[in-house]
């Protein structure tokens, strides 16, 4: 072990707990030079001046604690767990494609499952099971309905909340936005309240259930205390399959699959799994590549599909570095933040070339991390990028593994593995790090209250057979 690597815990414990090393300091000069000539000037004090004092202290605490930002907990949540007759094993996939796609795109696709990190039980809706698969309107509906009902379900038996006491509901799907809308599908189908406020946020991209979490906070600062709120994240794949020739459109074919997840936030703390923290968002739209990396339209031939850009990874890691230097001063230890000024200062005194900009140390800041499980590539470029263990991104690669890129909800199946293995304590902290079209990169900050007492959930099955080796090329 390097000098460096022995000397850095003890210099991270001197800063972040200097405050306590003054006071004690402090505390222990004035035992020293006695507390006489302390005492003799309170004493002479005016009593109109401490009655002043005492006011001026009484309205500071008074505003400071009405304006503060509520609080605001994660009661549980619930992801939708598919039956196995929605498997997709990849020669499935490929007899399926072949039907309604040429020969060269299904060669095409065939490479990218070998290589996408996907295994042999991720999920696709049945109407994607036929020859050729669908994409009606009904099928779509229909898939949106048990995906949906089914984790609410779950939520609502997990946490003995009734529908009646949801007071806010916002919903997330970005694809396929019918009317009436999702938040009324909801409504419709658990009878919530006439009062109750809800929203739908379409075409946010797999970011969005942070972007739903983030507005559900804000709504839940100003609410009343003891309100709750009903988050849902999903996206349909039905109507989404592209049969045209573009490779650029034909890569979320390989990777999206079914799933969705429901999560109960509240302002009151009582029965709470987590806090919420911190809440960052990133946007890069303003610029035009940025805007035009992920992109709906049709191809030469009118098919509608999703163009992925090849600069997605390049606009990603821009993203990434602007949410991160937002994140980082909010939750980094006064060690990191120290360090990073310190080599931000040398770098402009002395010379940036001479001196390596300092990459704060986010692992100081969390114990476990969910990266979106966008594919691959985007794991392996977080991990790179914020020098983490193969085991903190473990969560993110086992669930693109079992469970495909299932669009926004993919973090709450990563924090259900994490929880599956038995690897939350009381007092961890949690960064959730989403990406998704505009181009957004999104960052929650949540820290756990109480562990769950059981195992369930999308892992209950099959966590025993996790991790799994992912191979570069999957050989059949």
């Amino acid at each position: 072990m390097t000098s460096s690597a022995l000397l850095m815990p003890l210099y991270q414990q001197l800063v972040t707990n200097m405050a306590a090393i003054v006071s004690a300091a402090m505390f222990r000069v004035t035992e020293i030079l006695g507390s006489e000539e302390l005492l003799v000037g309170l004493c002479a004090l005016r009593p109109v001046h401490m009655s002043l004092a005492a006011l001026a202290l009484a309205a500071a605490a008074a505003v400071y604690l009405k304006l503060r930002p509520r609080p605001v907990y994660m009661v549980d949540y619930a992801c939708f767990s598919p039956d196995p007759s929605f498997r997709v094993p990849f020669a499935a996939f490929k007899e399926h494609a072949s039907t309604c796609l040429d020969e060269r795109s299904v060669r095409f696709m065939a490479r990218l499952l070998e290589r996408s990190g996907l295994g042999e039980e991720t999920c696709l809706p049945h109407a994607q099971h036929y020859i050729p698969p669908g994409c009606d309107l009904e099928s779509s509906r229909a898939e949106a309905e048990l995906v949906v009902f089914s984790a609410i379900d779950d939520l609502f038996a997990k946490t003995k909340v009734s529908p009646e006491d949801i007071d806010i509901l916002v919903v997330n799907c970005s694809l396929f936005a019918p009317t009436p809308s999702f938040a009324d599908m909801i409504v419709s189908r658990y009878k919530l309240r006439e009062d109750v406020r809800s929203v739908h946020l379409a075409g946010m991209g797999c970011s969005a259930g942070l972007i739903s979490v983030g507005l559900a906070r804000n709504l839940l600062q100003v609410a009343p205390g003891g309100s709750n709120t009903l988050v849902v994240s999903t996206e349909t794949i039905t109507p989404n399959y592209y049969m045209g020739k573009e490779r650029a459109m034909l890569l979320p074919n390989c990777l999206f699959r079914m799933g969705g997840a429901a999560v109960l936030l509240s302002n009151s703390g009582r029965n709470a799994r987590f806090r919420l923290a911190r809440v960052v968002r990133t946007l890069t739209g303003a610029k035009d590549g940025a805007y035009r990396c992920v992109y709906q339209e049709e191809d030469e031939r009118g098919n509608v599909g999703i163009n992925l850009s090849k600069d997605l990874m390049v606009t990603a890691g821009d993203a990434l570095r602007a949410n991160i230097t937002a994140m980082g001063p909010l939750v980094l230890p006064a060690s990191e933040k120290l360090l990073f000024a310190l080599t931000y200062v040398a770098r402009r005194v002395v010379s940036s070339r001479w001196i390596r900009p300092y990459i704060p140390d986010f692992r100081t800041a969390f114990e476990h991390f969910c990266i979106h499980a966008g594919g691959r590539a985007v794991i392996d470029e977080l991990q790179r990028s914020l020098r983490l263990s193969d085991e903190q991104v473990e969560a993110s690669r086992m669930t693109l593994h079992r469970f495909g890129n299932t669009s926004s909800s993919s973090l709450w199946y990563e924090l259900a593995y994490i929880e599956a293995k038995g690897r939350m304590r009381k007092g961890d902290r949690v960064w959730m790090i989403g990406f998704g079209s505009g181009f957004k990169c999104n960052s929650a900050a949540w820290e756990c209250i109480r562990p769950p007492a059981a195992l369930d959930g999308p892992w209950a099955a099959c966590a025993h057979r996790y991790p799994v080796d992912v191979p570069d090329v999957i050989k059949h």
